[in-house]
């Protein structure tokens, strides 16, 4: 074997660079999260931000972003034109710094307009490099596990242009893991905290959900207003790597749970006609730490009649044919939640996610600002009504 090239250089723990990929639509969302993070040089891209910041930050992101899917830094950015270069450049990195030998990694690869074309291939080849640096320093390489990863890798080969990220979250930083059932079609929580975002609520005063289904917005919005972190009570992928700062991360949870709030001064309520989903909403509120700071109750949207009075802010994800289905009892479902937002909501603002542009004229209301955001893999607009 030809001998290897000289090792990379050594990252500066205090100047990383990161990526948080999002939900298409609420990128904005996300880079305000960021600036309160004190994250710097950050570029907005369609799905993500990047960002440059310390270690500190990296750990800060994980606790704390709502509307990020997950958090990885920059490895290694290098020419990759065949699979040699690909192989070297990988071989580089001193991978005893980002896992043991008795760890497990898993490669995610993604290709672009490139001399390599195949996926699965690039994957293979970053695989291969790490293993043999191991087999040829230890004498023994690490194992694959694609399902639950020590070292979970990222990497992309656009234009001949390769980068390696590293996962520092783990699992998606969607599962805040207050959902302990799987229920059907429901609103990512990052997604859904990136709307509450992007619908401006000021954290201060009531919210509503007259559709609240499974309670996602209404958990996610009694978790910002009472600032408990997200991930404050998960796992990630970097508390198992070598070069864990364990001492900083102890810090930053302690932190985190002396900032959390016990209670709030206004109610934040959420109403579905179906007892089973409400069921479900309050488990999972108490699942998440709110279960005193949301209010959950049985009722159609057409009799529901919250306990405060505007202004407040409605937040709501109706049916559009995913949940309940088509005909006349989606088309009855819009008419309600119309009837709800004229007659119960008059001095509030109204954000209304629509999947199916056919229902929004039986709300009977004229919509001001739209924006438009992935429900999964629905495209959907998030519709402004002022009702003021």
């Amino acid at each position: 074997m030809p001998p290897r090239p000289a090792p990379a250089p050594a990252r500066d723990p205090g100047d990383l660079e990161y990526f948080a990929p999002c939900s298409l639509g609420v990128e904005a969302a996300l880079t305000a999260e960021l600036v309160e993070l004190g994250a710097r040089d950050l570029s907005t891209r369609p799905g993500g931000v990047s960002f440059r910041g310390d270690r500190r930050l990296g750990y800060l992101a994980n606790l704390w972003l709502r509307s990020a899917v997950r958090v990885q830094d920059l490895l290694l950015r290098a020419p990759a034109r065949g699979k040699d270069e690909l192989y070297d450049a990988v071989y580089r990195i001193d991978w005893a710094q980002h896992m043991r030998l008795d760890q497990t990694l898993a490669v995610d690869a993604s290709v672009r307009d490139s001399a390599l074309t195949h996926s699965s291939f690039v994957a293979l080849t970053v695989k291969d490099a790490i293993v043999d640096q191991f087999r040829a320093r230890r004498g023994r390489r690490p194992s694959v596990n694609v399902n639950a990863p020590d070292l979970p890798l990222k990497v992309v080969l656009k234009a001949d242009q390769l980068t390696i990220w590293r996962n520092l979250s783990g699992d998606s930083l969607h599962r805040r893991g207050y959902h302990a059932l799987q229920v059907k079609s429901p609103l990512n929580e990052a997604t859904a905290a990136g709307l509450l975002r992007l619908a401006a609520w000021d954290r201060a005063s009531p919210l509503v959900d007259p559709m609240c289904g499974s309670g996602t917005f209404v958990i996610e919005a009694a978790m910002l207003a009472a600032d408990r972190a997200p991930g404050l009570e998960r796992r990630f992928a970097f508390e198992r790597w070598p070069d864990l700062d364990a001492e900083l991360l102890r810090t930053l949870r302690a932190e985190a749970r002396a900032r959390a709030k016990p209670t709030l001064p206004f109610p934040l309520e959420g109403s579905d006609r179906h007892g089973g989903a409400i069921a479900i909403a309050r488990r999972s509120a108490e699942h998440a730490g709110v279960g005193a700071l949301a209010r959950f109750s049985v009722e159609d949207a057409a009799r529901f009649t919250p306990s405060c009075a505007p202004p407040f802010t409605v937040l709501c994800n109706p049916p559009y044919g995913e949940r309940i289905g088509e005909g006349d009892d989606l088309v009855a479902s819009w008419r309600a939640l119309g009837r709800f937002l004229a007659e119960r909501c008059r001095g509030a603002r109204a954000f209304v996610l629509c999947g199916n542009r056919e229902m929004v004229p039986h709300l009977g209301l004229e919509s001001g600002r739209q924006f438009s955001v992935m429900n999964g893999q629905i495209e959907c607009r998030l519709l402004e009504y002022d009702l003021r």
